[in-house]
């Protein structure tokens, strides 16, 4: 075996990644991407749509989504104090990570613990948020990821794209070649013969995995949601894979977000009706398994959670950022996207891209990467995300919010080897612009004079906007100044007291 899965980069990444519109640009240029992109972002949407459709009270159940994670998260130290008491009286073990480096510290140590150098896992967006299998690599401990994507993922040496479908950028092809030549290095090798058909494709990576399932004492997973009043956990799946993770190994250890908590059984009924449409288009997940602590002769005789805060409380001190944190992870919003389907996940350098990408990892990593800071503008902001979110997320407001952020905080320029943090040039001249429309807006005698001069020079005025302006006007015809001014054209035809013979 060659090694493990790298994922997509670390929260920071361990390099420089280039700014969105650097690695987008890149990323345009891939026409099979593109085509893949395309046809998988247009299906999932459809299907939702459809799948939507069908719930009268689709309304209500979003509203009572966000009002479920409002309340939780205005009181997420109380619901998370339940939590490890009831995961305790249960027979599990909390432990508490501020960072990523502490969390990967804590599973390091109980899969040491355990004696064991193999893991395997359940999709999980928190591991691959803070590196995990890097760290476990690099203490010698080999993690087998078994969601059908993400072994994709892992089997060809890549990173995810997508929150829902990890290597939506690969087409069947791609995927069979990959089985091929990579499958032997990583255990079973794939059968002789094997096509592109998703029939063969999904055998072979069954008979892949099971002697995985079958040989694995530690699992590691994550998990969709954490119920308080009960200390349970909840994982939502298509495939089977997790609930194998979940059941076989003697030892299973869950890294969560703080804030994938809910308070009641009762509350999580509501996310179990939106979770499955907004993402599979499922009226309900084929396998959603439940667990709480451990129980004699059935399952994992030792649970540990391992609750992830990694900038999540900086996120919550914000009141306009930390509607980010409802986000139960549907990808419905990278779906319906524009720039997602055009740029592709691996452009946002994150492990969360798209829309819902674009305002929580800056919050969760700071703006002052070259990165972070330009997410907040890998948008049209035409709101299509807003609409989609099963929790309401007011992406374009956060997006907005966000930019404010940049702004004032400047942005990082990487010159050779040398990165300095200073105003961006574009962000100076929009502030210049402003003062400027501030100067003319409470002077109206010189507004007025600007006027007419725009007017008696209209036939000087170019079709297209000159340097970087010019891609922008290229498709977009720019508004013709009129004749005159509103101003004269009124006092012309109405005279000073606003009409003919003056106010009555």
């Amino acid at each position: 075996m060659s090694g493990t899965f790298v994922g997509m980069p670390a929260f920071p990444p361990p390099t420089p990644h280039p700014a969105f519109p650097v690695a987008a640009r890149e990323a345009v240029r891939d026409e099979t991407l593109r085509g893949n992109l395309r046809h998988a972002t247009h299906t999932i949407r459809a299907k939702r749509a459809k799948a939507v459709a069908e719930v009268s009270d689709w309304a209500e159940l979003r509203e009572a989504g966000k009002r479920i994670k409002d309340h939780t998260l205005r009181h997420l130290d109380r619901y998370l104090e339940q939590l490890e008491e009831s995961v305790t009286a249960a027979g599990g073990t909390v432990h508490w990570a501020a960072d990523a480096d502490e969390a990967n510290r804590i599973v390091t140590e109980l899969v040491r613990a355990t004696g064991e150098s193999e893991v395997v896992k359940v999709k999980s967006m928190a591991t691959q948020e803070i590196g995990l299998n890097e760290a476990l690599e690099a203490e010698g401990i080999h993690a087998y990821e078994t969601d059908l994507a993400e072994l994709i993922v892992q089997l060809g040496k890549d990173r995810p794209s997508h929150i829902l479908v990890p290597a939506i950028h690969r087409n069947r092809a791609e995927i069979r070649d990959i089985f091929r030549t990579e499958m032997s290095e990583w255990g079973r090798p794939a059968p002789e013969g094997l096509t592109d058909t998703p029939a063969e494709l999904a055998e072979a990576a069954r008979l892949h995995l099971r002697e995985k399932f079958l040989r694995a004492k530690v699992g590691v997973s994550g998990a969709n949601f954490m119920v308080a009043e009960t200390g349970t956990l909840v994982v939502v799946e298509s495939e089977g894979n997790g609930r194998m993770c979940l059941t076989l190994p003697e030892t299973l250890i869950s890294v969560v977000g703080i804030e994938k908590i809910v308070p009641t059984w009762r509350d999580l009924e509501v996310f179990l009706q939106t979770l499955p449409r907004s993402s599979t288009a499922e009226r309900m997940n084929p396998y959603t398994s439940t667990w709480t602590g451990t129980t004699a002769q059935d399952g994992p005789q030792t649970f540990h959670l391992v609750l992830l805060d990694n900038g999540r409380t900086d996120t919550l001190a914000d009141e306009v950022g930390r509607q980010a944190l409802r986000c139960i992870r549907c990808s419905a919003c990278l779906n319906v996207c524009p720039v997602y389907e055009r740029a592709g996940g691996h452009a946002y350098g994150s492990v969360y891209p798209g829309p819902i990408g674009a305002i929580l990892s800056p919050q969760l990593r700071g703006t002052q990467s070259e990165i972070d800071a330009s997410l907040p503008y890998a948008s049209s902001l035409c709101g299509a995300c807003y609409e989609v979110c099963p929790v309401a997320i007011d992406i374009p407001e956060v997006l907005v919010h966000l930019r404010e952020r940049v702004v004032e905080g400047g942005q990082v320029i990487r010159e050779g080897n040398k990165v300095t943090l200073r105003p961006a040039k574009g962000h100076a001249a929009e502030r210049a612009a402003m003062r400027a429309a501030r100067w003319a807006f409470t002077r109206p005698g010189a507004l007025r004079t600007g006027q007419r001069l725009a007017s008696r020079t209209r036939r000087l005025h170019p079709r297209t906007l000159p340097g970087p302006g010019k891609a922008w006007s290229d498709s977009r015809d720019l508004p013709p100044v009129p004749r005159e001014p509103f101003r004269d054209w009124w006092q012309r035809t109405h005279g000073e007291n606003g009409g003919k013979g003056g106010a009555k």
